[in-house]
């Protein structure tokens, strides 16, 4: 039956017309922004979860960016350390040089203050950003790292630590700088000035390894948030991001699909004018 009140035919070709513009519109959208999840309109689990996980990555990212810091002023210090060190071990040195009889251990001594005031102004020296840390025996926290649902309870965070302890360098300068092989010169006394030389020149060593193992311990910390990081973002971008791809393709198939609903309707609007025909 056909009538001039009712175009069913019409209807239809509109309503499909709606949906291929509807489809288009959002392939569009995707592909102007990338994103086939970018409300909660478009996948309210998808885009809750990936707004999370970029939120972890973010705090992530921070921490690292403070752990730098500390790395480039544990990087100074172990230099700082490795500097008095080589130091103390010509110290010893003279020192040793200084049991031999006949020696001009005035000489020597002129020496020895010569490398203790080098020692000093490598301690003074070995500071990143204003952070010193070879001149105390401080201990230091660095925050590594954030865990999500800390003791058990959802939608809270925990922060992990890491602590080392600053290197007393001072204190090595301090024993150096008291070294005399020139007021008593007696074999005993000379004997426990290379004894005491020697000691701290331990102690400087024990103090670059420390640093050394520090840096190397943030280092590594450092790969890992920032490898975690990257997979955090890996798995966001594959929850929310649109395969261009395939949205290529869909784009060009409901251009066609626009191009025949549009023709579709214009051929249904023009169904009644038939109906003419019939009254002349």
């Amino acid at each position: 039956m056909s009538s001039i009140l009712t175009n069913t035919s019409a209807m239809n070709a509109l309503a499909t017309l709606k949906d291929v513009n509807r489809g288009l519109n959002q392939t569009q959208d995707r592909v102007s922004t990338g994103l086939k999840v970018a409300s909660g309109k478009d996948n309210a689990a998808y885009f809750a979860v990936s707004e999370t996980m970029k939120g972890d990555s973010g705090m992530f990212k921070a921490i690292n960016e403070g752990m730098t810091a500390t790395k480039n002023s544990v990087a100074t210090a172990r230099l700082g350390a490795e500097t008095v060190s080589d130091i103390a071990q010509q110290i010893v040195e003279r020192v040793a040089f200084a049991q031999t009889d006949g020696v001009d251990r005035a000489d020597v001594q002129l020496e020895i203050n010569a490398l203790v005031e080098n020692m000093a102004s490598a301690i003074g020296q070995a500071t990143f950003n204003g952070n010193n840390l070879v001149d105390s025996s401080a201990s230091v926290t660095v925050v590594n790292g954030v865990t999500r649902n800390a003791g058990g309870v959802a939608n809270t965070f925990g922060a992990t630590t890491f602590t080392f302890n600053e290197a007393d360098l001072a204190t090595i300068q301090t024993t150096f700088a008291g070294i005399d092989v020139v007021t008593d010169q007696s074999s005993a006394t000379l004997q426990t000035q290379l004894t005491t030389a020697e000691t701290q020149l331990g102690l400087s060593i024990d103090a670059a390894t420390s640093l050394g193992i520090t840096e190397n311990t943030l280092d590594s910390q450092m790969q890992f948030i920032d490898s975690l990081a990257d997979t955090l973002d890996s798995g966001v971008s594959s929850m929310v991001d649109a395969d261009m791809e395939e949205e290529a393709a869909r784009l060009q198939a409901y251009q066609v699909q626009q191009q025949l609903a549009t023709q579709s309707l214009s051929i249904a609007n023009q169904a009644p004018q038939n109906i003419l025909s019939l009254f002349r």
